[in-house]
């Protein structure tokens, strides 16, 4: 896992190519854990967790339609809906279904939301669900994801080094101790390709939140064990979201890091890894 090579495609109900690996525990019984990102990141985020977990689980990883190594198009659907529904397709092409071999999942940022509507709405079924900086509760989006979310067009002619710099001005303001600069190559170069580009204005404009509106007051309907996680020095979501959330979700636990901001996986991987391994553990 020295590189983070997602190695496998699944073609989506949609049409959309969609790039996937899964690490870890050889047995065909070891339990299974999905990590899904959030936005504008891709799986590349969760590659140290991914290798805590892996002496234990079957550790699968995958960038959503329209991220990553994952396929971009011109009107293609990256909504969180559509993002939810592909993530159930994928859930059945892994086998992860049956009674017996549910999977848990970890979610950060929009894949919170992603996970919830697959849950809420769409039948997922999940062995325990841990929630990072999720995406969950109105009104979310900072003043900058607003303005670019509503001139997607104008931000979209921008010349590509102006475009670049943009994109990772904002990837870098999600951390609090400062991104590696090979972490923030990495997170950024998907979007600064001339399919990038447009596709990074697209999921920012499509990412409306109606479709967490739609499932926020069922969240006292979860009975799955819950553990939410927040970067105490989050500024793209306050934490304070995070204990408005755990109050909604019977029985949930909410654990926050210090010194992390909205990438907890970036800035505090060692404790985030340990915090996830010990809710994950079944003996």
């Amino acid at each position: 896992m020295t590189q983070w090579l997602l190695d496998r495609t699944f073609r989506s109900a949609s049409g959309d190519e969609v790039r996937w690996a899964v690490h870890g525990a050889g047995r065909a019984d070891a339990p299974a854990v999905v990590l899904l990102h959030g936005t504008p990141f891709s799986s590349y985020v969760w590659r140290g967790v991914a290798r805590a977990l892996a002496a234990r689980h079957r550790v699968f990883v995958w960038d959503m339609p329209g991220y990553g190594a994952s396929g971009k198009r011109d009107d293609q659907d990256v909504s969180l809906d559509a993002q939810a529904r592909v993530f159930g397709e994928l859930l059945a092409h892994w086998e992860l279904t049956g009674e017996e071999i549910r999977p848990a999942v970890v979610a950060h940022d929009f894949g919170g939301a992603v996970a919830l509507r697959a849950h809420l709405l769409h039948g997922a079924r999940y062995t325990r669900l841990a929630l990072v900086d999720p995406v969950a509760l109105a009104p979310w989006g900072s003043p900058t994801y607003r303005l670019l979310g509503a001139h997607p067009g104008v931000f979209g002619q921008l010349p590509p080094e102006l475009h670049r710099a943009l994109v990772r001005e904002y990837v870098s303001s999600a951390s609090h101790t400062g991104l590696h600069p090979a972490a923030l190559d990495r997170l950024t170069e998907p979007w600064c390709t001339a399919d990038g580009q447009p596709a990074f204005y697209r999921q920012i404009a499509q990412n409306d939140q109606r479709f967490t509106d739609e499932i926020q007051e069922h969240y006292g309907e979860i009975r799955l064990p819950t553990l939410i996680c927040w970067g105490a020095r989050d500024t793209w979501i306050p934490v304070a979201k995070g204990r408005e959330l755990a109050a909604r979700i019977p029985g949930s636990r909410l654990r926050v890091i210090e010194g992390a901001g909205h990438l907890v996986q970036e800035d505090a991987p060692a404790e985030l890894a340990a915090e996830l391994a010990e809710f994950l553990r079944t003996d």
